[in-house]
């Protein structure tokens, strides 16, 4: 027997699509983001080992639920449909690091850790499961302590190639000229094209 549309003005077609879309799309409807997240947005200065970057980082606060089952999955998803791509599952590394070729996204999934983002001369985070921490290219990270259990999904806008840096004696003027190089994504990662993002960082103005 066909369910029969709760609205007599909506064909069969477009109610066979309505089911469909919500038995098969990218995520549960429950493990949706939060609506009215707002980023935190923090600035990190050049240390001179570690260029940073004049755009801010940007730390989600309880973007998810943490009690959605799959969180990773659900976030990797979510990630993807906003084109931010080339996921993994795993921590972060434990020393200063960061990208010149590729902004980056953390989601944390499992566990909780301090980071120290910024360089050494940067500010201690505390984060935690359904946190997402969106670090501009050129910008520190290093996990400084976590749980045995903690893990993230990390994913890069277009997919972007990934490089490793540490701010050692000859990485720069490279990297530097790396990181001018590399354009502002076109999506939020969690929000997708009219997320903040694009918003925030495309009126901060040149260093």
């Amino acid at each position: 027997m066909n369910p029969k549309p709760a609205n007599p003005g909506m064909t069969r077609r477009k109610f066979s699509s309505l089911l469909a879309s919500l038995a098969f799309g990218s995520l549960p409807l429950m493990a949706k983001p939060q609506a009215s997240v707002q980023p935190e947005q923090f600035v990190f200065k050049d240390d001179g080992a570690i260029p940073n970057n004049r755009l801010p980082l940007l730390l989600y606060k309880q973007a998810f639920s943490p009690d959605i089952p799959a969180l990773a999955s659900a976030i990797e998803d979510r990630f993807a449909s906003n084109n931010w791509t080339g996921s993994w599952r795993a921590s972060v590394f434990t020393f200063h690091h960061f990208h010149s070729t590729t902004h980056v996204v953390l989601g944390v999934y499992r566990g909780s850790a301090t980071l120290q983002l910024g360089g050494e001369q940067g500010q201690k985070f505390d984060v935690k499961p359904g946190e997402i921490i969106v670090i501009p290219v050129g910008v520190g990270h290093k996990r400084i302590a976590s749980t045995e259990d903690f893990g993230v999904v990390g994913a890069y806008p277009g997919g972007r190639q990934w490089d490793l840096l540490r701010g050692m004696p000859g990485e720069r003027p490279q990297a530097d000229r790396n990181i001018a190089s590399v354009p502002l994504p076109e999506t939020d990662p969690i929000h997708g094209v009219d997320g903040p993002l694009r918003k925030i960082w495309a009126t901060k103005p040149p260093s």
